[in-house]
């Protein structure tokens, strides 16, 4: 795991850093560590992040034995090595730390991202599927974003969940309206789902079964209860 350049320091912290510091990295490890293994997959958890600085950071994981590069029969696929794999709970804490001293600068205006936030949605619900036959789709629409991010689509069916960013023409189960700032406080655990309801912030328009259905589908950050503390 040799390391070309530096910060010229013995110092653990400072060899690490190295690596882990350079900007995008540790959100590349993040999506690794949440299962993204395609570089479509991890593109969709930085959508900021552009394919070339994207593939440079994975070479670099690659070069310091944190990720291995595999060609299988669906293309190429990226996988943490044991050394990628312990930087869990690095990456977590980052995480703990940012809900508990820099909560309020989460949800600044600047950072954000209705696409991100609906694939990480998306990520946290697989697992969640709503407990009815066939298939089942909620109608995501987002205020105070631009049109072409207004609207999103999560459709179960068969123990899967897809994200779909245009109409894919199915019939809707459960509307959720919602300001993008708004969405995101209470997935990120900032804001009790009960209060945002409550207060009208968030909305639900379906059945009785639905709308009672998606409290427990609808499943928070996993930094939420960090925040909640």
């Amino acid at each position: 795991m040799a390391i070309k350049s530096g910060y010229g320091q013995f110092c653990p912290v400072a060899l690490a850093a190295t690596i882990l510091a350079e900007r995008w990295m540790p959100l590349v490890i993040r999506e690794l560590l949440c299962g993204s293994v395609r570089f479509n997959e991890l593109q969709r958890g930085v959508p900021r992040m552009s394919s070339a600085l994207l593939a440079q950071r994975l070479k670099q994981l690659q070069f310091a034995g944190i990720v291995q590069r595999l060609s299988g029969a669906g293309g190429i696929e990226y996988h943490l090595t044991p050394a990628g794999r312990e930087l869990f709970p690095v990456i977590r804490e980052m995480g703990v730390w940012s809900q508990r001293w820099l909560r309020h600068d989460l949800v600044d205006t600047d950072n954000l991202d209705s696409d991100l936030l609906m694939w990480d949605i998306r990520r946290t619900v697989i697992g969640h599927a709503p407990e009815r036959p066939g298939r089942y789709v909620a109608e995501f629409r987002l205020s105070g974003v631009p049109a072409s991010r207004r609207c999103y689509w999560l459709v179960f069916e068969g123990g899967t969940v897809d994200l779909c960013y245009r109409d894919p023409g199915f019939d809707v189960d459960l509307f959720v309206q919602a300001g993008l700032r708004v969405l995101t406080q209470v997935w990120l655990g900032h804001i009790p789902l009960g209060e945002a309801i409550r207060d009208e912030r968030l909305s639900l328009d379906g059945s009785r079964a639905d709308i009672a259905a998606f409290k427990s589908w609808f499943v928070l950050s996993p930094f939420a209860q960090a925040a909640m503390t």
